[in-house]
């Protein structure tokens, strides 16, 4: 039997992110999706959920996800019997992407989320393959969120610390996943986060954007499950 596997959504999105994957999984696992727009600091979030997490749990973030389970492995190493990291980058982030972000804020807050939207994911950041299926589900996860949420998370990604160090610390398997076409966290980006981690593997999944949770959802779900299978580094 698997330990449980928590997963954590990227900004603008919901558990439909990874509906593919818990369909499938929830037959081999336990499976539990926890909110990441609880809060305007990663710190802030991370700690309001480790309270109603397992004492044990298997853990996977994407995007923003990502970034906060990062500070879940930060705070709570002990707890977390391995992690999954997609799509996301131990780095924080630059003045000008913040400055970028902020305009984004400004425009969620005065009723342009469809265009908020469009800059924070462009349509171009998914495969080209599968992005007219894809891209409206983010849409509507998006729109189901809504504009205040998305700024919460914003706040909390302008304001992320610098995770490298808690990288190289991190002694549980580790499996890095990105899209082969994501130019939001690029390949590049992803080698050096794996780099960084005694015990990562890098997956790199073929045809697929910065959403390979659904782009590619059976390549994913086979990276998961091989993860999930790989056996625990004894501490």
């Amino acid at each position: 039997m698997f330990e449980p596997l928590v997963l954590l959504p990227g900004i603008l999105s919901d558990m439909r992110l990874f509906l593919p994957q818990i369909t499938t999984l929830s037959r081999e696992m336990p499976v539990m999706v926890a909110p990441t727009m609880l809060g305007e600091r990663v710190d802030e979030i991370a700690s309001g959920l480790l309270p109603t997490l397992p004492q044990k749990f298997a853990l996977m973030g994407h995007g923003f996800g990502g970034i906060i389970a990062m500070e879940l492995a930060r705070r709570a190493p002990e707890r977390i019997t391995r992690l999954a990291l997609s799509s996301t980058s131990p780095l924080p982030e630059t003045p000008q992407d913040s400055g970028e972000r902020e305009l984004r804020i400004v425009g969620a807050r005065a009723g342009r989320f469809d265009d908020v939207i469009a800059k924070e994911i462009p349509p171009e950041a998914l495969g080209a393959a599968q992005r007219a299926t894809v891209y409206p589900k983010l849409q509507t996860m998006a729109r189901t969120g809504g504009a205040e949420a998305y700024v919460r998370q914003s706040r909390a990604m302008q304001r992320r610390r610098d995770q490298q160090s808690t990288m190289r610390r991190l002694k549980m398997p580790v499996m890095v996943i990105c899209g082969e076409h994501d130019p939001i966290f690029p390949v590049k980006r992803h080698g050096f986060m794996a780099s960084l981690i005694p015990y990562a593997e890098l997956s790199v999944i073929p045809g697929a954007g910065h959403l390979p949770t659904l782009e590619a959802p059976t390549a994913m779900t086979d990276v998961i499950r091989k993860w999930m299978a790989q056996p625990l580094v004894l501490r």
